[in-house]
């Protein structure tokens, strides 16, 4: 019997999908809402009526963040802490037809980010408002729709009201828009819930929840049809229910499924599976839905750290901010995906949304190449942190943004913690174990399979009241390594995380040469004996003073197994927050990688520790004084022990002692070649060097792509130097190097790293920093062949062609 219905349900499917065909174009319909919206910085309140005259407005296409294009001023209100770049209340507006033949069905608009206070209008009618800038939310425009004529959509943007943010925010609806129209049955927003009760690699186990949302005035039966379907789009299992629901309601049903011989997900190989759940009327698709699945399991241990699919995992973790440089707050998945590539080549295995719901690029892109998430919702709770931040909007919306931040990201197999909040000042007082207790609530009533977290900075017991709270699963941690080997004393049986680390301070390609390790400032407010120039030395000698450096704190992770792992502070320097620095510093000093997306030298110290690829890499440059004595630093891995020759010579073998993370020589200037040979067991494992630079011959250009999309979104990041006639980089190099973009791209913006340029990053032109910048071009939709011209003083122009397809 059991196999008779097993056959019966295998030709039901079978008809639904080959009568559906004809069907698709009913079916939900998501489009892409950027393109051809106007914009005017102020503020225009009769720009929600349809015969507002927009002549001097701008036509754009999002994301768009006006903040970006403005000049840093000293002045600002948004201070340092936003880097000085300007906020206000700007306006959006887009006219828009609605075939008339789509009355029946159910229309909705959805932001995927807008920052911040917006509110959103519809042919004159207010939709709502929502101030918190980093959640995605949606209406319906259905009631309000004028089906087969003009529609004009508003949208107000206000964040005048500063400062309200310890890092760049951005202005603007910065991230993706969307028009997703459904038949009156669909699954609702954010509709699906999969959890993965058994996992193994013999058999897995789904259980698959669906809010059904029926519009209609009266009641429905339909069929409800759950597939499962493995990265080559092969079914592996499916499901298929008869079902009723009410009018005007929606209901949750549930699917289970079992698969057999799953992939497992894990960061070497993310392997990705997709549930498509599709809904039939009398045979006919009314709605089709995606989304994505992961086999995982995994644990978090009180002695043993962490652990994915039962393997013992160190979690190797950096903190990223939202913006991405010199694009400022401006959502593009193909800056995402080269910022966690970077990541990615450095060994990396994961990523802490900091300090707030990232983009929904963001989230797709940590499932697709291998990134365990801590996903983070509030940098503030009732008590604020700066004059006119999320504090002022907690009590009316936080219990909404938290359920909507839970069920848009749940289903993303590599979210693997909730962090209900960073520094929280409730800490310090009774009011925090309320508040925790019911944050944690929330969250287990929307997803009990992962556990709760908060970024703490205080671990004496008796002063940190979201500890005593009791509801915290995971306990994560800022800073004071120094502790950490106290922790399974004074935390017993708790589990534990250092959440935030390091907080070190460097400039790309700048060095003052080791004489100890330095806080700067020794503590808040202090005076310190910095550099005129507003750099920091490249060497992992300065830290701030609440912090480590880069070495100290990973030589303490490596030691204690009980320690799930770390984040660093951060992965890439961002826009604001530029301590230990006043005005002119604009951008953070912390990263790995600065603004630009070039790699500080510890980078390599990571790349040595958490890669297993061969890794030697030498620095500084070779351009020097004679005589001067040079501190020459090598990270290595994967080998004994490294040589090092200046000009043939060897001026010694030196080994890793003890804890060592990177082996040194004092050489005496010479110009030449300085050359490091890493072996092991006396065979050479690489070979590295570098040369002394001579006169400026040329403009060297290097893409990261040489082919991109005419979609207007694909993006080539140009990285830009001037070489002598050997090819050899001019490390000191500052020239002004001048654009023209023709063909199928735009010039959308530029950067050199330098924490206190004050440049525009949207200028034709930037100059080199210690001998490099970079150069973004984005697609214009034009199916024409990029050409990039460089140009400086005393140089021929280089150009660089990169194919549109």
């Amino acid at each position: 019997m059991i196999k008779h219905k097993n056959i019966f349900q295998k030709i039901i499917i079978a008809l639904l999908f080959s009568v559906s065909i004809f069907a698709q174009k009913q079916a939900r319909i998501v489009e892409d809402f950027n393109k051809n919206w106007n914009f005017k910085l102020g503020d225009y309140p009769e720009a929600v009526n349809a015969n507002y005259n927009v002549s001097d407005w701008r036509t754009l296409q999002l994301p768009h963040d006006w903040s970006i294009e403005g000049t840093f001023d000293k002045d600002s209100k948004t201070k340092q802490a936003q880097g000085f770049l300007p906020a206000g209340k700007g306006w959006y507006r887009k006219v828009f037809t609605i075939p008339a033949s789509w009355k029946s069905k159910t229309i909705s608009i959805e932001f995927d980010g807008v920052f911040k206070n917006s509110e959103v209008f519809i042919n004159g009618k207010s939709l709502g408002i929502r101030p918190n800038g980093y959640i995605s939310f949606s209406y319906d425009l259905s009631p309000y729709l004028n089906y087969g004529q003009a529609n004009t959509i508003a949208v107000k943007v206000d964040n005048d009201a500063q400062p309200n943010s310890r890092w760049y925010t951005g202005s603007g609806i910065y991230r993706n828009v969307r028009l997703v129209t459904n038949e009156k049955l669909h699954v609702g927003k954010w509709g699906t819930f999969i959890t993965t009760p058994e996992v193994s690699t013999k058999k897995s186990k789904v259980h698959l929840e669906v809010t059904i949302d029926n519009d209609n005035d009266t009641a429905r039966e339909f069929t409800l049809v759950t597939s499962i379907l493995d990265a080559k789009n092969k079914e592996v299992a499916n499901k298929v229910s008869t079902e009723k629901i009410e009018a005007k309601t929606f209901e949750t049903k549930v699917h289970n499924l079992d698969v057999l011989k799953p992939q497992l997900w894990n960061t070497e190989n993310p392997y990705l599976y997709k549930v498509i759940t599709k809904i039939y009327e009398k045979s006919v698709l009314v709605d089709n839905y995606e989304t994505p699945l992961g086999f995982r399991f995994f644990n978090f241990d009180s002695e043993k750290g962490f652990s994915l699919n039962g393997k013992p995992t160190k979690i190797l973790g950096v903190c990223l901010h939202h913006d991405n440089g010199a694009l400022g707050s401006v959502e593009n998945i193909h800056a995402v995906r080269r910022k966690l590539t970077l990541m990615k080549e450095m060994g990396a295995n994961a990523i802490r949304m900091s300090h707030n719901p990232h983009s929904l690029e963001m989230m797709q892109l940590c499932d697709e190449m291998g990134f365990i998430v801590q996903d983070e919702a509030f940098d503030v709770w009732k008590k604020k942190k700066v004059t006119n931040d999320y504090h002022k909007d907690w009590d009316a919306w936080h219990k909404q943004d938290l359920v909507d931040f839970i069920k848009r990201d749940r289903n993303h197999p590599s979210v693997m913690m909730w962090s209900i909040g960073n520094e929280i000042r409730e800490q310090f007082d009774s009011t925090g174990i309320a508040i925790t207790r019911e944050l944690a609530k929330i969250v287990k009533s929307l997803d009990t399979t992962r556990p709760v977290t908060s970024a703490l900075t205080e671990n004496i017991i008796e002063k940190n009241f979201i500890y005593q709270s009791g509801a915290l699963d995971l306990l994560g941690f800022n800073y004071k390594h120094e502790d950490y080997k106290d922790f399974p004393e004074r935390f017993k049986g708790q589990k534990i995380l250092a959440s935030e680390s390091v907080s070190a301070l460097e400039t790309r390609g700048h060095y003052d040469f080791p004489d100890g390790i330095k806080a700067w400032p020794t503590k808040h407010g202090a005076p310190f004996d910095g550099n005129p120039d507003w750099t920091v030395s490249a060497y992992d000698q300065v830290k701030s003073y609440w912090g480590a450096t880069h070495e100290e704190n990973w030589k303490t992770i490596k030691k204690q197994d009980f320690m799930a792992g770390t984040f660093i502070w951060t992965g890439f320097d961002y826009i604001g927050e530029p301590d230990p620095y006043p005005y002119p510093a604009r951008s953070s000093y912390f990263g790995i990688v600065d603004l630009a997306g070039l790699p500080k030298d510890v980078y390599y110290m990571y790349q040595s520790e958490w890669s297993t690829k061969p890794v030697l890499h030498i620095f500084p440059h070779w351009n020097w004084k004679k005589d001067q004595e040079v501190d020459v630093w090598a990270y290595y891995n994967n080998a004994d022990e490294v040589e090092l020759f200046l000009n043939g010579k060897s001026l010694g073998i030196k080994s890793k002692q003890n804890d060592d993370l990177h082996i040194s020589w004092k050489v005496k200037f010479e110009p030449g070649t300085l050359k490091a040979i890493s072996r092991k067991n006396g065979k050479v494992v690489l070979e590295k060097e570098i040369h002394t630079a001579g006169e400026a011959s040329k403009i060297d250009l290097k893409a990261d792509k040489t082919i991109i999309k005419n979609d207007t979104y694909d993006l080539v990041y140009v990285t830009v130097s001037i070489v002598d006639a050997a090819g050899n980089l001019l490390p000191n190099a500052a020239d002004l190097i001048n654009f023209e973009v023709t063909g199928g791209g735009k010039l959308v913006g530029v950067d050199n790293g330098y924490q206190a340029n004050l440049d525009s990053f949207k200028a034709n032109s930037c100059k080199l920093f210690s001998g490099k910048c970079i150069a973004i071009i984005q697609s214009n939709g034009r199916k024409e062949n990029i050409q990039l011209k460089a140009t400086t003083a005393g140089l021929q122009a280089s150009v660089i062609e990169v194919k549109v397809k």
